[in-house]
């Protein structure tokens, strides 16, 4: 009987061979397949594998893009709250152009001094209130300067939103919701940034046109919901609008960015309900008006004719956004065209030395909240930005990783093998909410320890505190300059007082 079924597997597997062999040379469309019947198919196979076994195998640690691996690997270790520490010296090139160094204190702030506004000692409150410049009924302190950055249910799957969005909230920080609306996967705890991109989703009548009173009535139902962010572009793809497949489009996704189910969910490249400066500040006011809470955009920054005239009208309107969001063009979980994520829009840092110096001369600098985004979720980034004038950061792709993303880059097929990225309900199950949602907890509390660790070192509280100075570039050969003298500007000082003064409004 063995030999026998040994015998009938052979058989078997020569004929499914032969009928592989025969489709091979008959097919039209792969030329490799046809001059190499069966073998051919190997090709394919490691092309679709390419990615993992360059990973594992091939680049060395700090080859890899977007993230190399010693990177990844701080981010799991982290999130997962074992050794994050690293051994015998850096294996940077401290030389080479642009490289930070972060400065440290002769007698550093004493950590046995620290005080915390809360429970958690990681906690590190925004200096600022967001929508105290312009009165706003709800003004908000965010309990975190770092946060999770927009992605959409229906980029990502129900059980990565969860993880998300409980983990958001057991470390205390927001969840941006992403312009594919608030699901009620974002409604599990955790403070909410509604984003509002160009397709309206969730904000909506049944017409399918913008209604503010949609608008209002889910925040009052809501009052997780603490701010609401305008997306007039993104890092990945500005001026593109985004495209979710209609095969995606289905059940709770369709009901919560309120269209037909199986339909393509495209966002159009531009906003409707504004086409000029005026018009927008004007959007701006309704929503704040109907709602209360504070309203700011996000934009991945182009030409600077728009920010200029944006704060020459807010200071002369005393109207206006409440805080602003810099995407650099390294931001890119979104999917896109690889012209617009290699070559449109400005890098992060570039694009937000020009957008706040714009600010700084009208004098409205002060009282905007300035959020970072775009590959800045590491501690020595994180701190050149708060240096450079942001009040808080937010992290996407390395709150990805966090939950489990292993880098697969296959995010705009469906076929996320991790099960983040994707609506296989069988690849989601492999995806342990509870257990992802503590990863994102301990990875942004042990990033702010990081933070906090690293204000004290350059001698400050908060890191808020840190001023360019506290920071130089390498520019050259054996020359470092001070991150401020690079910039051309001194973002304005901080309003800090102490981290016990800080609590949420």
């Amino acid at each position: 009987m063995a030999i026998e079924l040994v015998l009938g597997i052979i058989a078997g597997v020569v004929i499914l061979l032969g009928l592989v062999f025969l489709y091979d040379v008959t097919q039209k469309k792969h030329a490799i397949l046809h001059n190499y019947p069966v073998l051919g198919h190997m090709r394919y196979f490691l092309e679709m594998i390419g990615p993992e076994l360059r990973q594992y195998w091939v680049a060395h640690d700090k080859e890899e893009m977007p993230f190399d691996r010693t990177e990844r690997a701080w981010i799991y270790t982290t999130a997962k709250g074992v050794n994050n520490y690293a051994a015998f010296g850096t294996t940077e090139m401290q030389y080479g152009i642009g490289y930070p160094i972060i400065k440290n204190a002769a007698f550093p702030f004493p950590e046995k001094d620290a005080v915390y506004p809360g429970d958690d000692p990681s906690a590190i409150p925004c200096v600022k209130i967001m929508g105290e410049m312009h009165n706003r009924r709800r003004t908000w302190r965010p309990n975190s300067i770092v946060n999770v950055s927009a992605m959409s249910f229906g980029a990502l799957g129900k059980n990565a939103i969860s993880a998300l969005n409980l983990g958001a909230n057991m470390a205390g920080c927001y969840h941006n919701s992403g312009e594919g609306g608030v699901s009620k996967y974002h409604l599990l705890g955790g403070t909410v940034v509604w984003q509002i991109g160009t397709g309206y989703f969730g904000a909506c009548d049944k017409d399918g046109k913008f209604s503010i009173d949609v608008v209002a009535d889910k925040v009052a139902k809501n009052p997780q919901i603490r701010a609401i962010e305008i997306k007039l572009s993104q890092g990945a793809k500005p001026g593109k609008g985004g495209v979710l497949p209609g095969t995606k489009v289905v059940g709770e996704i369709a009901e919560t960015r309120g269209v037909a189910e199986g339909t393509d969910c495209i966002s159009p490249n531009c906003h409707s309900q504004f086409s000029n400066v005026d018009e927008l500040i004007d959007f701006v006011e309704l929503i704040a008006d109907k709602t209360g809470l504070p309203v700011g955009i996000k934009a991945a920054i182009g030409e600077t004719g728009f920010w200029e005239e944006l704060a020459e009208k807010m200071k002369s309107r005393r109207q206006g956004v409440d805080f602003i969001t810099v995407d650099g063009s390294e931001g890119g979980t979104g999917a896109a065209p690889l012209t617009y994520a290699d070559h449109v829009s400005l890098p992060f840092k570039i694009g937000f030395m020009r957008v706040y110096q714009i600010f700084q001369h009208e004098g409205l600098s002060r009282g905007i909240v300035w959020i970072g985004s775009g590959k800045l979720g590491f501690p020595d980034r994180a701190i050149v930005a708060y240096a450079m004038g942001c009040d808080m950061i937010s992290i996407a792709r390395e709150a990805m990783l966090a939950i489990g993303c292993i880098q697969s880059q296959a995010c705009h097929t469906g076929h996320c093998p991790t099960g983040i990225a994707t609506m296989s309900k069988w690849r989601q199950g492999g995806l342990h909410i509870d257990t992802k949602a503590q990863r994102l907890a301990r990875f942004v509390q042990g990033f702010r320890k990081e933070l906090l660790s690293l204000a004290h070192t350059a001698g400050y509280e908060h890191p808020a505190q840190f001023r360019p100075e506290d920071v130089e570039l390498s520019t050259g050969v054996n020359k470092f300059t001070e991150l401020g003298d690079v910039m051309g500007y001194t973002p304005d000082a901080t309003e800090f007082i102490s981290m016990q003064e800080l609590k949420e409004v």
